[in-house]
């Protein structure tokens, strides 16, 4: 059985714009591919542990080529555990809201405790970093109050979306295609068309998912 994961990076639920999008999303997905898995990493009630002491020695241990402590083991295993969650994925779905600029602070603990020498990525002087997890289908469903998909939005950059084509292409999931649910904010017709823009790509989205779960 193939699985999606499927991260929901909002913790506004079904209020959510980027959450009700996804549930549109994963629903033609299961329509097309009704033998797939979801698996479902809501990253406001997933227990992420810290990156701060033990797992954060153990990674420069690891760095510095020197033994792991029992403590220090111990936080990397856990880390471990959350890389293994996301390389079992055969696809993944994101869906989030832009927060100032960027993504929420959940979303980015996860990129932090993903991102790990050894686990996710390697390093060599000769020829720099290399990603180690396997390239598979990758999506993002952005929501954001205003409109970046022509650009900057009234001078604001998208550096959400910069983050996120950089950090999961650094550790192997290269090219994600991000679909913008914009604006949320504003006049009526306007929240109204940023979703008609959105549901085409949406559903072509859905058939590349699915195609990769069959």
């Amino acid at each position: 059985m193939k699985t999606l994961l499927y991260i929901e990076a909002s913790p506004r639920g079904e209020l959510s714009a980027s959450s009700r999008a996804a549930t549109q999303l994963l629903d033609l997905v299961k329509g097309r591919a009704p033998q797939a898995r979801i698996d479902h990493l809501n990253i406001w009630a997933a227990d992420l542990p810290p990156f701060d002491g033990e797992a954060l020695a153990a990674k420069y241990a690891r760095l510095g080529g020197k033994p792991l402590s029992e403590p220090q083991q111990r936080a990397w295993e856990e880390i471990g555990r959350h890389v293994a969650r996301l390389d079992a994925a055969d696809a993944v779905l994101i869906s989030t809201p832009m927060w100032n600029l960027g993504i929420p602070y959940r979303l980015k603990h996860l990129f932090d405790l993903v991102t790990q020498p050894g686990l996710s990525f390697s390093f060599d002087p000769s020829i720099g970093y290399t990603p180690i997890l396997k390239p598979r289908p990758t999506a993002v469903l952005m929501a954001s109050s205003g409109d970046f998909t022509q650009g900057p939005s009234y001078g604001r950059p998208d550096l959400a979306s910069t983050y996120l084509r950089t950090e999961l292409a650094f550790i192997g999931l290269r090219d994600p295609e991000i679909v913008h649910i914009a604006p949320t904010a504003g006049p009526p017709d306007a929240v109204e068309a940023g979703r008609e823009r959105a549901r085409p790509q949406i559903g072509k989205v859905s058939e590349w998912l699915a195609g990769a779960l069959r």
